[in-house]
């Protein structure tokens, strides 16, 4: 090979090491792409891929190109001849595996990792157009990589579990999420939201160390879907009905008393929001629209103070055991109000009335859940969508897994021990 500085340079430049190295360069100025040869010296002997038996003579050669990352504006490839050996141990004829890249990839490593770390902020469809590359590919790398990260967590410790569903598209097809309540991350994500999608994330936490018999407490909505599943498949668990689900069912409480009274008592058009939201939250205007519906005798500033006082009891509640008492008085309340959506609404807490109880005494929340799926959502929005579930599921762990094992970004330095 003809001696060039140059070569060394790139060689080095690219991470290769003996026997690879840089033998010839192609720049195409005007359609800004470099091109780099790869290759070994003559005699070069490898070890077995199958058997890895050393110093195995090469039988033939496969010409083979990858996209790597970009040399400032210009697009990089590299290009080898991949050697297959025939071994003397064990007969097989293999094809020996390049270290820049993994097997049956067209892209190298550092390109692969640039693509997971872009696709954690932006949607694939912006990373596939940024590297001139189809979207479908980018998804491919992107469930490879979590797909190996996920085979190597541990579950073993997991002993709090949350569970939400979120929609994979508009109004239909959703996906169950499983996240660990003390380390906050995304455990399991499946298609579905009936009960069967519990047997699954039981079936998976045993795959990663951890005991579906060890999870002590989980925390749901009132799903009855959610609540069977979990009563068979996680027998020692205690369910937990997140607080801000019951919230919810009395906001939707208010809602429909709303609604419904806003068919005569014309002053409720457009009011709705004033009711829902914290108050802390309100525009000036909505302020005094509600200081002035609030002088009115309106069946709905009843049910808003009956939903506001059920807050209130979550939020001062020093013990499950004041918290019966006053959830009690609360209910009675409820009951006594001669407004249809609250005697429901009471009825559903007694009917899940341990559940409801036991927020007080885990102090479980599914805050953090809602806050990862806001997350998730918010990359869904600004993807427009994507086209499967997989792809959903895949960005929630990217994105909620907090996975260990993912590959770097590619730009990272290091001074002293310390990332940049």
């Amino acid at each position: 090979m003809p001696n060039d500085p140059s070569l060394s340079l790139f060689t080095a430049a690219l991470g290769l090491s003996a026997p690879w190295q840089v033998t010839n360069i192609d720049f195409d100025e005007a359609a800004k792409r470099i091109d780099f040869n790869v290759g070994y010296g003559r005699g070069t002997h490898f070890a077995c891929p199958a058997c890895g038996a050393p110093d195995q003579p090469v039988h033939d050669r496969r010409r083979r190109a990858w996209q790597h990352l970009h040399f400032f504006e210009h697009r990089a490839f590299i290009h080898a001849e991949v050697p297959r050996v025939r071994c003397a141990d064990c007969s097989k004829t293999s094809q020996v595996s390049v270290p820049w890249a993994r097997p049956g990839s067209g892209f190298t490593q550092l390109f692969e990792a640039m693509l997971v770390t872009l696709a954690r902020h932006m949607p694939a469809n912006t990373v596939a157009r940024m590297f001139h590359i189809g979207d479908d590919a980018v998804w491919r790398v992107l469930h490879h990589y979590t797909d190996a990260a996920r085979a190597q967590e541990d579950f073993s410790q997991v002993t709090a579990v949350g569970i939400d569903e979120t929609a994979a598209r508009r109004s239909h097809d959703y996906i169950t999420l499983f996240h660990d309540m003390r380390a906050r991350r995304v455990l399991y994500a499946c298609e579905g939201r009936d009960q069967r999608t519990v047997d699954a994330f039981a079936e998976d936490l045993r795959a990663h160390g951890g005991d579906p018999d060890r999870i002590e407490a989980v925390c749901i909505d009132m799903s009855k879907a959610y609540i069977a599943g979990v009563t068979r498949v996680l027998p020692e668990a205690a369910i937990t009905f997140d607080a801000f689900h019951v919230i919810q069912l009395a906001n939707q409480a208010v809602d429909e008393v709303r609604r419904r009274e806003s068919v005569w008592a014309k002053s409720l058009k457009r009011s709705r929001w004033i009711w829902l939201k914290d108050h802390g939250d309100l525009t000036a205007k909505q302020a005094r629209q509600f200081q002035s519906l609030s002088r009115e005798n309106l069946e709905t500033g009843r049910a808003w103070r009956l939903k506001e006082a059920l807050r209130a009891l979550y939020a001062n509640a020093p013990s499950r055991e004041q918290a019966e008492d006053e959830l009690m008085r609360w209910v009675s309340w409820a009951r006594r109000c001669r407004l249809e959506p609250f005697k429901r609404l009471a009825a559903t807490i007694k009917a899940h009335w341990d559940g409801v109880l036991n927020v007080f005494g885990s102090r479980l929340t599914n805050g953090a859940v809602e806050g990862m799926n806001g997350l998730i959502q918010a990359a869904k929005a600004r993807a427009r969508g994507y086209r499967t579930a997989r792809s959903l599921i895949t960005m929630s762990y990217l994105i909620g897994g907090k996975l260990s094992a993912l590959p770097a970004n590619p730009y990272t330095t290091r001074c002293c021990g310390q990332a940049s």
